[in-house]
């Protein structure tokens, strides 16, 4: 089987966009670099219609803005395979929003199906194998293996064939409205720009004290500027556990760096004098300058609200029983907490909350209503 075309060039791209319009439905998926560079990008497009599949290179250079108008189209469909991630990325980096979207993914767990990964999927109903070796490839090197092209290839063709069947299945479970309030949600989600001190991003910080979380904030820093000019990913640097365990200890002096968990003698001898310098700065702080890890407000224990949240996770599982569905994928923990604590006694109450989307309120607010009375 010949290798799919690759476009490299906006004049290409744009004749390949002008094509896709004429389509009712396309396929997408994307690669990107996030497992081998500082900061993560996009460096590979797919795209499958029913009669072929071409790969597009964004890092040659050309201008992707030419997809713009058929990727916001609402009225071609774009199917992808768990799309948050993709839909984050297209924005990020070329300021691309899809419309008319149909997930895969999120149609097979509201089918019930118990694995729903694309290789899982594929297996299942085409026993079509997906090379995995390729999943934590670098996407960002050149030129591509054939068997990288092929593998990027194969994450699309597949597609069209796929949504045809899990669109009947849908149908049939009286759940298609169901994903299709899901698709439209998942069309605005965007990466959102961290601000503020690097450890309120940090598992784990909000166990340390003030002096300890100063430490951890030096080291973060540390390793943000290491990974940025190594142009590496932060774990590279050094692991999380590894920060955490030297932001207990305060090291200072090298014999105490041996005792931190995942620090390896190379990494000692090749950062021993960086991290013992960071940690020595954050000792040498004033104590009005420690940090303060900010506290949200704690919710008392209500004997009453934890006898209904048990009664609702106890009602969601029988329906998740009845659906065949996953109890997390019909409503979530966080959702039955909040239903739980505002009690809502009527439909109106319910509605006026508007923690629910219309298909669960339409499925579930009757069962909930009666759970929580």
């Amino acid at each position: 089987m010949p290798l799919p075309t690759i476009l490299t060039t906006t004049e290409q791209i744009a004749e390949f966009s002008a094509e896709l319009e004429k389509y009712p439905v396309i396929a997408v998926d994307l690669e990107a670099d996030s497992m081998h560079n500082y900061q993560e990008k996009v460096c590979l497009l797919q795209f499958s219609t029913p009669d072929q599949t071409l790969l597009i290179d964004p890092l040659a250079g050309a201008d992707l803005t030419v997809l713009k108008p058929v990727l916001a189209d609402p009225q071609v469909r774009k199917i992808f395979h768990a799309a948050d991630y993709d839909i984050r990325c297209l924005a990020r980096d070329f300021n691309i929003e899809i419309n008319g979207l149909f997930d895969t993914m999120i149609s097979s767990q509201f089918l019930g199906e118990e694995r729903f990964g694309l290789a899982d999927v594929l297996r299942k109903y085409f026993a079509v194998e997906l090379d995995k070796q390729y999943q934590r490839a670098d996407w960002s090197r050149r030129p591509l293996s054939e068997g990288m092209i092929r593998y990027a290839a194969a994450d699309t063709t597949h597609l069209h064939r796929l949504v045809e069947i899990f669109e009947q299945k849908l149908v049939e479970k009286g759940r298609l409205d169901w994903v299709q309030e899901e698709f439209s949600l998942l069309e605005k989600v965007r990466f959102t720009l961290h601000e503020g001190p690097f450890f309120l991003r940090f598992k784990g910080a909000g166990t340390l004290d003030r002096r300890q979380l100063a430490v951890l904030e030096k080291l973060l820093q540390w390793r943000d500027s290491e990974a940025r000019r190594r142009d590496c990913p932060l774990y590279k640097v050094l692991g999380n556990k590894s920060l955490l365990h030297l932001a207990r200890l305060q090291p200072t002096g090298w014999e105490v760096l041996q005792e931190v968990e995942g620090l390896s003698p190379r990494l000692i001898e090749r950062y021993g004098g960086q991290l013992l310098q960071a940690v020595s700065e954050a000792l040498g702080l004033p104590e009005t300058d420690l940090p303060v890890y900010p506290r949200g407000e704690r919710r008392t224990k209500d004997p009453q609200v934890e006898k209904r949240m048990l009664r609702l996770k106890d009602w969601r599982k029988k329906m998740a029983v009845k659906l065949e569905l996953d109890p997390g994928v019909l409503i979530n923990n966080a959702l039955l907490d909040e239903l739980a604590r505002k009690q809502p006694r009527s439909e109106q109450e319910l509605a006026g909350i508007g923690l629910l989307k219309n298909w669960q309120r339409n499925i579930l607010g009757e069962g909930i209503l009666r759970t929580l009375n």
